[in-house]
């Protein structure tokens, strides 16, 4: 008699990933007030200076431990509520209002940021090392186009580890039993810092006659942009999808699902902006499936899988090199891999590609 296939899982490493994260709405952070930002298992203060730029820094201060997004920001400076010390931008301190002399070793970690697509993002290395331009998150046309509506953004803190999330990247079978929607094709992409998930399936809500086509995009670790284009109330709908998070502790995570929609020639703006509301909706009730199948299950690092399923082992692979010093990682982890399912049969497969690209 065959022997029971044993769940294994094995402690989660004291490490969270290399890449940008991003942080929301780059709005969200532009008054002039220090905001906190829980992320890496440490807590951090974001901010927008005089300079109009945006700055992360370490949130406690060395003096005294105090938590310096309840202080104020002065000029490109954050000043710490319990004593007065200024912090710059650069995490030196320039300033203690009692004192003539700063020790020199007074300065906490300043966090490369950037800001694209009106998001916030924050680097995370725990070797310390800048991001290369290769890296760099694509520019998003539609952001900056008044044919679109702008951003709508929902987030949720979600109480797991944030490989859970990343798995769905190649479970192809979980779109039909937790999503409802049978598929057709499926694909996975990996290359590089890139994995790229192509799906044509059916959506009673936001499927076209043809069905409905998806090419989302992860890039690095945690920042994933997906184009679709459906129906809904007889209009065609160009939608992005943005699917981001930025790890809490190391069984939690932050998560930000947001959506831009073409706006529909001859509807008001209004009219417009009621359309993309319910498609967004629409939408983000799939993520709130998935999160009630993560806040019931157990980690798993030896995944029983029959042939039907996707491309896990190799996944994990891929996401595994942004928890490796960059040097350290394997070159068969960055090759450009293709993985195809075809349940419906197709004779003529949709185009392989990662978003945007043609």
């Amino acid at each position: 008699m065959p022997s029971m296939r044993t769940i294994e899982a094995q402690p989660i490493a004291n490490r969270y990933a290399r890449g940008w994260h991003c942080l929301g709405l780059a709005s969200e952070f532009s008054d002039g007030q220090p905001h906190t930002v829980n992320a890496f298992g440490t807590r951090l203060v974001a901010y927008r200076g005089d300079d109009a730029r945006f700055h992360v820094l370490d949130a406690h201060c060395p003096h005294m431990g105090a938590d310096l997004s309840h202080g104020v920001v002065r000029n490109n400076s954050l000043v710490c509520p319990f004593h007065n010390w200024s912090w710059g931008c650069d995490g030196i301190c320039n300033s203690i209002p009692y004192s003539i002399t700063i020790p020199p070793t007074a300065r906490v970690k300043s966090w490369p940021t950037c800001e694209q697509n009106h998001l916030l993002f924050v680097w995370h290395d725990p070797a310390g090392k800048s991001p290369s331009a290769e890296l760099d998150i694509p520019r998003i046309d539609a952001c900056y186009s008044d044919d679109w509506n702008d951003w709508v953004m929902e987030k949720w803190t979600i109480n797991t580890n944030c490989r859970e999330l990343i798995d769905n990247v190649s479970d192809m079978a979980h779109f039909i039993s937790v999503h409802g929607v049978p598929v057709e094709y499926f694909a996975n992409i990996f290359e590089g810092h890139k994995a790229t998930q192509v799906m044509l399936g059916k959506s009673s809500q936001l499927a076209m006659e043809g069905g409905l086509l998806t090419y989302a995009t992860y890039y690095g670790p945690a920042y994933q942009i997906t184009e679709m284009k459906g129906e809904m109330g007889g209009f065609t709908i160009d939608s992005i999808l943005l699917n981001c998070h930025v790890p809490i502790s190391l069984n939690s995570f932050d998560l930000r699902f947001g959506m831009l929609v073409r706006k529909i020639p001859g509807l008001g703006e209004e009219q417009n902006q009621e359309m993309a509301r319910t498609y967004i909706k629409f939408t983000q009730q799939g993520f709130y499936q998935d999160v009630a199948i993560w806040d019931n299950k157990v980690r798993i690092d030896n995944p029983l899988l029959c042939e039907g399923d996707g491309p896990i082992y190799h996944l994990r692979r891929w996401y595994q090199q942004f928890y490796q010093d960059d040097g350290e990682v394997p070159a068969a982890a960055r090759e450009h891999r293709v993985f195809e399912l075809n349940p419906g049969g197709l004779s003529t497969a949709p185009p392989l590609h990662h978003v945007f690209e043609r």
